[in-house]
């Protein structure tokens, strides 16, 4: 990538506060030597000098990126390659024609692996038969825990929830043990989430009803598949945890366009830490999001940076209408131009095709155009809303980067990137006219 990102951009990167932190103590020349940066293949080299006698060398690939480091850090990136970074940022290392030794093989192999991997040929089952075998079993498995939990749902109905903000996780955690046994993992997720729904303060009685209610719909979906439009039935077997192998979603026919790169969020499921990528088409205005994971200690390799623009093939997941797998790139990043959304009617009508086709969402990708942030009484960031400069509000889900969103606006309509969920919006960034704001 030609242009050099700038210092939000690497900060966006960092797994946590304190690496961010750290990288900046890093970003000076003081510590670094043999630095470089090349445009073929993009990528940045150095040695950073610790504590010990041998200084640590860092290379970070800029097209993917990704990050390898000899310092024994369990974080990614570490702190090293977010120095290196911002002092690249800064316009503290040189371009060199060629990659230094460490770092030339390094790139060199992660090449061969690409390569090796594009060129494989898809998989068949060994034996048909015996998949299908397999297959059959699993789909008798979780025929059988979802039985199971429409029956434990009704006796939730039946019996009442009174008390149940004082039961603690002990009996939802054996439903969602059952399920696991049973191969239906979304499900066992959605019965662990009920306890924190039941213990969420005043008027939890109704929310967890809510729950129980989506998750019965999701339960007789279940057992209607044949009868389902098949992206419904798509939805359905995903919710109930049946996995979709990338290969299979690569073989999708792709969407090409010249996606922008808006906003980040971070999370984490279990020990699987994960960062969804907001992107919209510029041609198209279609909304997506890339989803990248990585288990405990393992790199979090996102394949696309905020501010960028960049061409490429996206597939979507055929059961998450929202979700899409990068595939062939057309071209180099390039940086963010003017990034314009719809207005509020739109999205909200988007809003509602959205759980049209996923009638289980929690969160699609929007980008509004036209919001004027109005505060909520008293002071906190309870009762947050955004007013369209032609008609109609939303509520804002609370959130300390509302604070940044009104500093940003400044009481002038801005554009919005987040997420719409039941609760509202969800601001992530803001385009003010003149640059991406990350909040």
């Amino acid at each position: 990538m030609d242009q050099r990102w700038s210092a939000e951009q690497v900060v966006a990167l960092a797994p946590d506060a304190s690496s961010a932190k750290a990288g900046h103590k890093l970003a000076s020349p003081g510590p670094w030597s043999s630095t470089g940066a090349s445009t073929r293949p993009a990528a940045l080299w150095g040695l950073c000098q610790g504590s010990g006698k041998t200084p640590y060398a860092t290379v970070v690939d800029l097209a993917a990126p990704a990050y390898k480091c000899s310092c024994p850090s369990r974080k990614f990136p570490c702190k090293h390659a977010l120095g290196l970074l911002l002092l690249w940022s800064a316009g503290h290392v040189p371009d060199v024609a060629e990659p230094a030794e460490h770092a030339a093989a390094w790139l060199a192999a992660r090449a061969d692996r690409a390569d090796r991997a594009t060129a494989a040929p898809a998989q068949s089952p060994s034996d048909p038969q015996a998949a299908a075998r397999r297959a059959a079993a699993r789909a008798r498995r979780v025929g059988e825990g979802v039985a199971d939990l429409e029956r434990w749902l009704h006796d939730q109905v039946e019996h009442g929830v009174a008390g149940a903000d004082r039961g603690g996780y002990g009996p939802y955690e054996q439903v969602a043990a059952r399920l696991v046994d049973a191969q239906a993992p979304g499900l066992a997720e959605a019965v662990r989430r009920l306890p924190a729904v039941a213990a969420s303060g005043e008027g939890w009685p109704a929310r967890l009803l809510d729950e129980l209610a989506m998750l019965h719909l999701l339960v007789r979906a279940h057992g209607r598949l044949d009868a389902l439009d098949p992206g419904l039935a798509a939805v359905v077997r995903r919710r109930v945890g049946e996995a979709t192998r990338t290969q299979d979603v690569l073989a999708a026919p792709p969407a090409r366009d010249r996606w922008q790169v808006l906003a980040t969020r971070d999370g984490a499921d279990g020990r699987v830490r994960f960062r969804r990528v907001h992107v919209r088409g510029e041609r198209t205005g279609r909304d997506l999001t890339v989803v990248a994971f990585a288990a405990s200690g393992q790199p979090l390799e996102v394949p696309l940076l905020v501010g960028t623009t960049v061409d490429a093939d996206l597939h979507v997941h055929p059961g998450d209408p929202t979700r899409a797998v990068v595939g062939a790139r057309h071209g180099e990043p390039e940086t963010l131009g003017p990034v314009t959304g719809v207005p509020l009617d739109t999205a909200e009508r988007a809003w509602s095709q959205a759980l049209t086709a996923d009638p289980w969402c929690t969160a699609a990708p929007v980008v509004v155009d036209g919001l004027v942030p109005v505060p909520g009484p008293g002071g906190g960031e309870d009762g947050w809303s955004v007013v369209g400069v032609d008609a109609g509000s939303l509520p804002l889900v609370p959130s300390p980067r509302l604070w940044r969103l009104l500093a940003v606006s400044g009481g002038r309509p801005v554009t919005v990137v987040g997420d719409r969920g039941p609760a509202g919006l969800d601001a992530l960034a803001a385009w003010d006219g003149t640059g991406l704001v990350a909040l």
